[in-house]
């Protein structure tokens, strides 16, 4: 209020939606929102809510050079993808579950760690992604690492070699360390079905030899324009690793959040003996958490080990033990069946707030994961990403994505996560971007 970004008659959350939003008492927020008032910060009506009072503060005057306090280049609405609601951590469980795991744990888990990770995740890992994935694997397949970035570097940092086909859309993040490994990266072609993996058998960087190669693929919701992979898809991709002596990496990096149906099973149960599953709980639990997990086929799993060392250097222990209790104890389902809602939730509000004030601005996409993409008439993605910065909301254009060497032709587009806002921050979110979003065209 007195740097100017809550305005004059903004209305602010009632204050029960604001203590679940920050996870305090209700009593809390109550005696804050009071205090403002008496001191005439804030105004409270019965009937009208609380809002920010109509009176003139002067800005702070910041020394030359000094940062502002938001963090520069923050937007005050963030619809950026890849994020889940940092609120919605499951503190108390989370809690509980590193209390009892320290406790029940034996005394060589304080001891130097083993760079296949700890047993007992690698245990419920591997009951869990059989149950909730369709994964097959064994615990002496399972290798923990630090998420789905760490496991690239380590394929790459001497398991596997390239070239690598993948998908025409993708994080630049992921095909910067490939490229720092010296690994070639080639796009397929996109379409509706999803990746054209009927390509891999006549692409001629890729059957030149046997032995070499692979194929990236984000099977249930292609990273980001959102359609799973055709069955037949599926089965080419499979048959070619198999007959090609190649591999496919499977990163199922939302598969649990799939709304319109249950969850497509993962790719790596057609053969396990040629896939790659890779996974996390970057979006399932958070980011901060850096664990993930590789369901390595047999043969690669003593090359794995070697590539990480002797000690386990990037993933903690007391981590792995609490994951590990948290998915025994059934907590890790329960708190992924709430987010499911909550997401599914987000993802129909913003279907409905388009549909009414933006109806010529489709979703493209199946109902999953934590992202939309939002189809934008030709030539107007630049300029409402710009428009979108002017409105204080941050998001990226579809061509953000996009494998500078993509066969498949770009359509305009905005990706568009949901799940970042606060409860009480997603409507005026959504109210930025529809404000940015071209016209409908002229009749």
């Amino acid at each position: 209020m007195r740097s100017g970004r809550l305005a004059p008659g903004t209305r602010l959350p009632p204050y029960r939606s604001l203590a679940v939003d920050l996870g305090v008492a209700r009593n809390t927020v109550a005696d804050a929102y009071a205090e403002l008032v008496a001191e005439g910060w804030l105004t409270a009506r019965q009937g009208a809510g609380t809002r920010v009072a109509a009176r003139v503060v002067a800005k702070p005057r910041r020394a030359p050079g000094k940062a502002p306090d938001r963090k520069a280049g923050a937007a005050a609405h963030n619809l950026r993808q890849g994020q889940p609601d940092a609120t919605s951590f499951p503190r108390a469980a989370w809690t509980a579950a590193v209390r009892r795991a320290i406790t029940a744990a034996p005394h060589d888990a304080f001891a130097p760690g083993n760079p296949q990770g700890r047993p007992e995740l690698r245990r419920a890992l591997a009951e869990y992604l059989a149950r909730a994935r369709g994964v097959s694997a064994s615990p002496d397949q399972i290798v923990v690492c630090a998420g789905f970035a760490h496991g690239l570097r380590l394929l790459f940092g001497g398991v596997l070699s390239g070239p690598l086909a993948v998908e025409p859309y993708g994080l630049s993040f992921h095909r910067g360390i490939l490229a720092d490994a010296g690994v070639r990266t080639i796009p397929l072609s996109l379409d509706e079905s999803g990746a054209r993996t009927d390509e891999l058998a006549s692409h001629p960087g890729l059957a030149s030899r046997r032995g070499a190669g692979g194929v990236l693929l984000t099977p249930a919701h292609q990273f980001p324009t959102g359609g799973p992979l055709h069955p037949t898809r599926r089965a080419a991709a499979v048959d070619w690793a198999r007959g090609r002596g190649g591999v496919v990496l499977e990163d199922d990096y939302d598969g649990e959040f799939r709304y319109d149906r249950e969850p497509v099973g993962a790719l790596q149960g057609l053969d396990p003996d040629h896939v790659v599953y890779l996974g996390s709980v970057s979006k399932s639990l958070s980011p901060a958490i850096r664990l993930g997990w590789m369901v390595l086929p047999p043969h690669l799993v003593d090359g794995m080990l070697a590539a990480k060392g002797l000690r386990e250097a990037w993933t903690g222990v007391t981590d792995q033990l609490a994951l590990a209790e948290f998915i025994a104890s059934g907590n890790y389902d329960k708190h992924i069946r709430r987010m499911r809602q909550r997401y599914r939730a987000r993802r129909n509000l913003l279907a409905m707030t388009l549909a009414e004030r933006a109806p010529h601005i489709a979703v493209t996409g199946i109902a999953a994961g934590l992202h939309a993409v939002l189809r934008l008439p030709p030539g107007t993605e630049a300029s409402t990403v710009r428009a979108a910065t002017r409105m204080d909301v941050a998001l990226d254009g579809l061509a953000t994505f996009r494998h500078p060497d993509s066969p498949s032709p770009h359509h305009d587009g905005l990706v568009v996560g949901y799940a970042t806002p606060p409860d009480h921050r997603y409507r005026p979110a959504l109210d930025g971007l529809c404000r940015a979003l071209p016209p409908p065209p002229a009749a």
